[in-house]
């Protein structure tokens, strides 16, 4: 149907960290650009991508889903022979409390992260091809918002999202094959922050900040087959921190440091084409991860659809030539 692109990302949900520091950092949610061929130019015109992922958390008290709707303008600009591709996000978290009882935390959803960016991305020939991203998410405009209602109705203290405080600014390079009906793609993002943030206002803890936020480091594989409308293969994705002797301020998310934080997961991925739209679904699960990571299986959902493409040019006939003896 069409070289697919991405899709962008969401934020870690801080109501489900655990007491000590060491979590993983990314904002952009790793996994999130499986399956869709990064590195390809789109054709001309306006796509829509939306991508669910739920994941089922082996430990801790909550499992997190997000939803990302994206809207991706392949424009008609070529500088220097690359695709200029705009793509905005605004992305959704969401929150399933597993423990029963009056102190158990209730399901609940919140829009974070409102993500901006654009493309640059190259046909090399041969069915390669390559990009550039970068971008920005502009998490202060959902930062120190929202609670936390337990089971008993009781407010947790401070904001549901404090992590938030911080903006995210993100790069990413991408390469993919995509000759024969493969999509071989190999996608690296890196995520970096201005940080430490003080909020304008109060943390969970009741005092000011600032935050220490390491910077992450994502890898989204795909290697996958058309057969048909049919598609199918094995994807793999993982994150880790960069900075993981980074001190956090003690009290406010544990006192130590960040620490790693860094996982790896392995799965597949199953799609079909319906025409004006595809879909995507793929489940991935923990094969190896540091201490102070998580396990989990995650399953995701997503839908591509064209919205607008320009018509192709109407081939004139040449006049037929008259001769006048």
């Amino acid at each position: 149907m069409m070289k697919n692109w991405l899709a962008a990302g969401a934020i870690a949900l801080s109501a489900g960290m655990t007491t000590t520091a060491a979590f993983a950092q990314t904002t952009t949610i790793p996994g999130e650009q499986v399956g869709l061929a990064t590195g390809a130019p789109l054709p001309e015109g306006v796509y829509a991508i939306n991508t669910f992922t739920y994941g089922g958390r082996d430990q801790g008290a909550l499992d997190v889903g997000f939803n990302v709707p994206l809207l991706v303008w392949s424009t008609p600009w070529v500088p220097m022979g690359g695709r200029l591709e705009l793509a905005v996000a605004a992305p959704t978290v969401m929150a399933f409390g597993k423990n029963g009882g009056p102190g158990g935390i209730r399901d609940f959803t919140v829009n974070v992260g409102t993500f901006v960016g654009a493309i640059w991305a190259f046909d090399l020939g041969g069915n390669f091809g390559v990009s550039v991203l970068g971008g920005a998410y502009l998490n202060e405009l959902n930062g120190d918002r929202g609670q936390v209602v337990t089971n008993a109705g009781v407010l947790s203290p401070g904001a549901a999202l404090p992590l938030l405080a911080s903006n995210t600014y993100r790069f990413g390079v991408a390469g993919s094959y995509t000759g024969d009906g493969w999509n071989v793609t190999a996608n690296l993002t890196y995520n970096f922050y201005d940080s430490p943030a003080t909020f304008s206002g109060n943390n969970v803890f009741g005092t000011r900040g600032p935050y220490n936020i390491s910077d992450a480091l994502n890898l989204d594989l795909t290697a996958t087959k058309k057969f048909g409308k049919f598609e199918i293969g094995a994807i793999g994705y993982g994150t880790v921190n960069l900075d993981p002797n980074l001190l956090v301020r003690p009290g406010v998310l544990g006192s130590g440091t960040i620490g790693r934080g860094g996982r790896f997961l392995l799965g597949g991925l199953i799609g079909y084409d319906f025409g004006p739209f595809t879909t995507q679904f793929y489940v991935a699960r923990t094969v190896a991860r540091t201490s102070d990571a998580f396990d989990s299986t995650e399953g995701w959902f997503r839908i591509i659809a064209p919205i607008y493409t320009p018509p192709a040019p109407v081939a004139v006939a040449p006049a037929p030539l008259v001769r006048k003896y």
